[in-house]
């Protein structure tokens, strides 16, 4: 079984597109209450959907793997995104940065290199 997209609720269409194309996704396909992206790394696809009512905050968190995430950041903070959280080590052994897009939905961009699937205390069985 293999991931294909996760769709994520937003209130508005057209700025969450321009947000998650400024993050550098590929928009693939759009209509006024849908957007699919293509993630630039692997095979994944990233989605949007116009909700009914208001997104709740802090329903969803949004994970994009970096293996450039510092300098990412920094581009991107170049362009003007703002971020809730700059890189930083975190004692899961991840470095993190989080952002918020136009719905209040929160993205962590990381990188975990190894220890994405592989930290120190995964389950041997698994």
């Amino acid at each position: 079984m293999k991931l294909n997209q996760v769709t994520v609720a937003v209130n508005a269409i057209e700025p969450a597109v321009a947000f998650y194309r400024g993050m550098g996704l590929r928009l693939i396909v759009l209509s006024p209450h849908y957007a699919r992206f293509e993630c630039p790394d692997g095979d994944a696809t990233f989605s949007l959907h116009l909700a009914p009512d208001p997104v709740p905050q802090h329903a969803t968190v949004i994970y994009f793997e970096c293996d450039d995430l510092d300098d990412r950041v920094a581009r991107l903070r170049e362009q003007g995104f703002e971020f809730t959280q700059l890189p930083r080590d975190e004692r899961w052994l991840w470095r993190e940065a989080r952002i918020k897009d136009p719905s209040g939905n929160e993205i962590c961009l990381y990188f975990a290199g190894e220890n994405r699937k592989n930290p120190p205390w995964r389950l041997q069985d698994a």
